[in-house]
């Protein structure tokens, strides 16, 4: 009988790149058949792999598995247009991690080559499965809030010596990108997909703490109006001290106001609208555990599930690579302001 699990590879075996092979040795319907990374396989960790073939080339794992129908791009920002280009032209779907490029321009090629290759560009942006963000899209969608006004996105989190190691691609302008590249396009995703593009935007950026080990902002304070009405701004930092503080988004609406908080923007604090009454929302799932930092909530699981359900023809694309070339064609948009 022939076998219809949806056979993955998975490009860049760091921590998001060993979540994605778990995610996909989880599920019944996925097989994990190849992983590459550029460093020594005995230093990553990848003994619950077992006996998968590991390769230090992508061109070489590439060649090696034409069964493979998914690549999962989990390598360093400044790496995904390149990585992304080779597993599209080889023929295979992409599960592309945050952001899709550093570049609006390089998003245009992969969208270009994954319609030439009739092939799906998969963008991961995860906090899109948290309850509080599927509350918040049905309440913004049904116009419950009515016009909106203003959206306040604030985003403060812990990034110190213990995430910018020596020697590693973090807090590098070319392989990096930028704290909102890295730390908060999560965020910039989930503002786009409720509210739709910017303009008219004006930004300040400083270096707190971090000017021994990063070639950019540690902080920004960015304000624009919305194409769609009302305006907005997004303020962040990795300079807090020791943990993360909060990552929120506030909005005030004709019709009422709510806030969704907490460290990891999964808790609703606030909500009063105008003949609504708040629902029970399902637990959020706890955030990506670093050790000695946190990240976005753990729904890779969902990415996954997405995917094979998409190739099966299920279901649709959680986010596509329109999407995700908006959030980059946004931040690349505050970024130039630096200049």
């Amino acid at each position: 009988m022939k076998d219809s699990r949806i056979k993955f590879a998975i490009i860049g075996c760091g921590h998001i790149g060993k979540r994605h092979g778990e995610m996909i040795r989880r599920n019944p319907e996925g097989e994990l058949v190849a992983l590459c990374d550029m460093a020594p396989e005995a230093t990553l960790g990848l003994e619950a792999f077992g006996n998968v073939p590991f390769y230090n080339s992508p061109a070489a794992m590439l060649a090696a598995h034409p069964e493979a129908e998914v690549v999962s791009v989990c390598s360093p920002n400044g790496l995904h247009a390149t990585h992304t280009m080779a597993a599209l032209e080889t023929g295979k779907h992409v599960v592309c991690e945050k952001p899709m490029a550093l570049k609006k321009s390089d998003c245009e090629a992969l969208i270009s080559k994954a319609l030439q290759v009739n092939k799906n560009i998969f963008c991961v942006m995860q906090n899109r499965y948290s309850p509080p963000s599927l509350w918040i899209k049905e309440v913004v969608h049904k116009k419950i809030l009515g016009e909106i006004f203003m959206v306040e996105l604030n985003c403060y989190w812990n990034r110190d010596d213990r995430y910018y190691k020596k020697g590693g691609w973090k807090g590098s302008s070319e392989l990096d990108g930028g704290t909102l590249f890295t730390q908060f396009s999560h965020f910039i995703d989930i503002m786009f997909w409720l509210f739709g593009d910017i303009k008219d935007i004006q930004a300040k950026f400083n270096n707190f703490t971090h000017k021994q080990t990063i070639q950019f902002e540690d902080s920004g304070i960015v304000s624009f109006n919305f194409l769609n009405g009302g305006m907005g701004s997004i303020n962040y930092s990795t300079s807090v001290w020791d943990k993360n503080l909060e990552s929120s988004i506030a909005v005030i609406g004709s019709k009422g106001s709510v806030k969704i908080g907490g460290q990891y923007m999964d808790k609703v604090e606030y909500c009063h609208i105008k003949d609504y009454e708040m629902p029970v929302l399902a637990p959020t799932n706890p955030a990506n555990d670093y050790g000695a930092y946190k990240g976005s909530a753990s729904n890779h699981h969902y990415i996954i599930a997405n995917v094979i359900d998409t190739l099966k023809g299920r279901t649709t694309i959680t986010t596509n690579a329109i999407e995700g070339l908006k959030v980059v064609d946004i931040i690349e948009r505050i970024y130039a302001l630096k200049k």
